[in-house]
């Protein structure tokens, strides 16, 4: 169905103002994936926060000019669904692990940090871990050393016959009167 020029000027806004609170730009064709499958890919992009549509690629070009996404528009031909989300790899991850399990979907490109992403980019940039799950990395690495030094002193205070003192330096709470001894 063809959109008359109002329309296309209301894309083209939801569009750019989509790209602009955006950080990453996937591109996939879409073509042989049934009406099912594409509602399945929506439905996991909308949990996860990515804004996930179709779009005429003239419009989509106008759309992301002078935006950092439009050194992707050399990919965008052909019939394309488009990715954009504001956490870094979210956009990617979706496309990607859609396409894992479905080989109608083909990763084309996409863009991030002003920089062109071919097929193997966009993948890279999948595989790597979402910012919750970093996150928690990085808490577990500051964890680590604070519970070695409550062992440590349980040793120690098991060692010199604490008893009870020994039991309590496990709790990250007794481990600061201890040390301040």
């Amino acid at each position: 169905m063809s959109l008359n020029k109002s329309e296309k000027a209301a894309v083209v806004t939801d569009v750019s103002a989509q790209a602009a609170r955006s950080q990453t730009l996937a591109l996939a064709e879409y073509r042989g994936l049934t009406v099912e499958n594409l509602n399945k890919l929506r439905v996991d992009a909308r949990s996860k926060g990515v804004y996930l549509h179709v779009l005429k690629n003239s419009l989509a070009r106008r759309a992301v000019a002078g935006t950092p996404f439009e050194v992707a528009s050399g990919a965008m031909v052909g019939p394309l669904i488009y990715g954009f989300s504001e956490d870094a790899v979210a956009a990617a991850k979706v496309i990607a692990d859609f396409a894992k399990t479905n080989d109608k979907l083909v990763i084309k490109g996409g863009a991030f940090a002003g920089k062109a992403l071919d097929v193997n980019g966009v993948k890279a940039l999948a595989a790597i871990p979402s910012r919750e799950v970093l996150i928690s990395q990085v808490a577990g690495l500051l964890k680590s050393p604070i519970q070695r030094i409550a062992a440590a002193v349980a040793a120690v205070a098991q060692q010199r016959g604490g008893g009870e003192a020994a039991e309590g330096a496990n709790d990250a709470s007794a481990v600061a009167p201890a040390a301040a001894a």
